[in-house]
């Protein structure tokens, strides 16, 4: 017999009111609607609102603001047009200044619940100039609306893979932001319109790649049309026809390079390597990692997840030694080709994946004054245990998700004998529920 199709849940049609108490992970207002934890997208703490149900589960419901009663001092006008619908931002209506105390409540829950730690000061946040403009880094959707009658270009609507119906975007850097209308019209006229998913956005100190996903040949018309677009708009154009070995230039390849001035650096990277999206927190960053740490002539340092040398390298002005390990060879070779365009004579590079069973590399039978960690999402669990043992007494660690540092600050901390002695947050992402951070364990 065949499986029973769930029927979809009507939702209530008239708005409800709600009173909201707190602001979830990822930047909507939580309120208790007939006892039930309700998750109110645009809605903020201590505001009384109208909203309408936007979905409704066992565990929870889901809804959007129609009107605010009562509004929150901390409540701003959004920037953005298409900030109700676009899925790119979340707190572009909560103060600036608000959204750097809500990244730092979230970091201090998740040490607090999830580490059972707490650090012995904060560290002040670091925010940049603007919090507009900042994105380098972007991969925006491509889709060619016969109804509407153009080709959208830009971020996924919220809550949906349809993209947003928008004409720039104010987070974006603005020579991609403010030519969204130009990339659609663009697109529009290739004889492939319909077979371009995705623009990929990387961009260094002074240029920009823009990366066409393509699945049907580009004809020879096509090619000319995106050359000229890129002669007269200043962007170097690149295609990719599949997976990421396809990824190349259409003309010429870009040298793409990012300066830190602090350290006498130029690192160079490839359109599709992972680079930090906000250069002026990476620039700030580097400096508070680097302060830290308190590297010294000494000292032999090694940096866990390294990618193309982002932190090897400045530590390596500093250091008398130090090692990078990365999982993925490409970045490894490009690690190793930056130490060599910047004479830093001082460093090494392994490639090894940090997940998995490491007692055959050569690195970890030997001995480190100090380290610095900035895994990804899934945080550095499995690597913490190497340390005490290669005498690491003091660790810088950069996250990118809370919940995976509170989880490892638990283990240094409670296990392996660390104590967490500072810790703040990092704005990578103005406007959006995304939390950076940055935290110093020492040995006790």
């Amino acid at each position: 017999m065949g499986r029973r199709r769930r029927r979809r849940q009507r939702l209530p049609q008239e708005p409800k009111e709600a009173r909201v108490d707190a602001l979830s992970h990822d930047g909507r207002g939580v309120a208790r609607v007939e006892g039930k934890a309700t998750f109110i997208h645009g809605a903020l703490p201590g505001e009384k609102v109208l909203f309408r149900y936007t979905g409704r589960r066992k565990t929870h419901d889901e809804g959007e603001v129609v009107d605010v009663l009562e509004a929150s001092t901390s409540r701003v006008s959004p920037r953005c047009p298409h900030f109700s619908l676009c899925g790119g931002c979340s707190l572009q209506h909560l103060d600036a200044g608000e959204q750097i105390h809500y990244k730092q409540q979230t970091l201090a829950d998740a040490f607090t619940h999830i580490g059972k730690v707490e650090p012995e000061s904060w560290l002040p946040p670091l925010v940049g100039e603007s919090p507009w403009g900042y994105r380098r880094k972007a991969r925006l959707g491509v889709k060619n609306v016969a109804r509407k009658g153009r080709v959208l270009v830009g971020f996924r609507e919220r809550s949906s893979s349809f993209v947003a119906d928008m004409n720039s975007c104010e987070v974006l850097h603005p020579k991609v932001g403010h030519a969204l209308e130009a990339l659609s019209a663009l697109i529009a006229g290739l004889s492939i319109a319909n077979r371009v998913p995705q623009i990929e956005v990387a961009m260094d100190d002074a240029r920009c790649v823009l990366i066409f996903r393509i699945l049907e040949p580009l004809s020879e018309e096509d090619r000319e049309r995106l050359r000229r677009f890129g002669r007269e708009r200043d962007f170097i154009i690149y295609t990719q026809d599949g997976g990421p070995e396809t990824v190349a230039p259409l003309d010429k390849e870009a040298d793409l390079h990012y300066a830190l001035p602090e350290f006498g650096l130029s690192l160079h990277f490839q359109p599709t390597d992972f680079t930090q999206v906000n250069s002026d927190i990476n620039r700030r960053m580097l400096h508070r990692a680097v302060e830290l740490l308190e590297p010294d002539k000494e000292d032999r340092v090694l940096d866990l997840f390294c990618g193309i040398g982002n932190f090897t390298l400045p530590l390596a002005t500093r250091a008398g030694e130090v090692t990078g390990v990365e999982g993925a060879a490409e970045l490894v070779a490009r690690a190793r080709e930056n130490a060599r365009l910047n004479d830093l004579r001082n460093v090494r590079f392994f490639t090894a994946n940090l997940y998995e069973s490491l007692e055959a590399e050569p690195w970890m039978k030997e001995s480190f004054d100090k380290a610095l960690l900035d895994p990804p999402r899934s945080g550095a669990f499995e690597i913490l245990e190497h340390l005490p043992a290669m005498g690491v007494s003091r660790i810088v660690y950069v996250s990118c998700y809370p919940g995976t540092l509170g989880r490892d600050a638990g283990e240094l901390v409670h296990k392996l004998g660390y104590r967490l002695v500072s810790a703040g947050v990092m704005d990578m992402f103005p406007h959006t529920a995304h939390v950076e951070s940055i935290a110093l364990f020492e040995k006790r």
